[in-house]
């Protein structure tokens, strides 16, 4: 069963599993960026629910630009260590695509850590993206 997540104790029970790929959060700095960002950026987060426990997590958003027009960007995809390639991961992101189709999206986009090989052979193989491009960060 897929779930929106939208109350603070959903968020908060999917934190252990959003920890695993952002493991620089604490709680706290989670539960506020993922409010801030559902207020200022439409960030919806979804889980993927089996046997009452959670599994696999995924956050987007809607955006437009210029290069990609209107689309889907995944900001978080990840699934949880003691569950992982039973599918989990493949069905949230057909989950995202389809909602994007739904909604009249162009696309769903995403970025990738560049250690990630696991993760890029999941994205281009399985899943059937594109690697178009480098994203770059500057810290201020």
């Amino acid at each position: 069963m897929i779930q929106e997540l939208k109350s603070k104790d959903e968020m908060r029970a999917a934190f252990p599993v959003v920890k695993q790929l952002r493991t620089h959060l604490d709680e706290p700095g989670y539960l506020r960026l993922v409010e801030e960002a559902r207020q200022k950026d439409n960030y919806r987060m979804f889980a993927l629910i089996e046997d009452n426990k959670i599994v696999a997590v995924t956050g987007f958003k809607p955006m437009i630009t210029l290069y990609y027009g209107r689309f889907i960007w995944v900001c978080d995809l990840v699934t949880d260590e003691s569950a992982r390639s039973k599918g989990y991961g493949e069905k949230l992101l057909a989950y995202v695509e389809e909602f994007a189709s739904e909604h009249g999206f162009e696309s769903v986009a995403l970025s990738s850590g560049l250690t990630r090989s696991e993760a890029h052979r999941f994205y281009e193989d399985k899943m059937e993206y594109d690697r178009v491009s480098y994203v770059f960060k500057k810290d201020l």
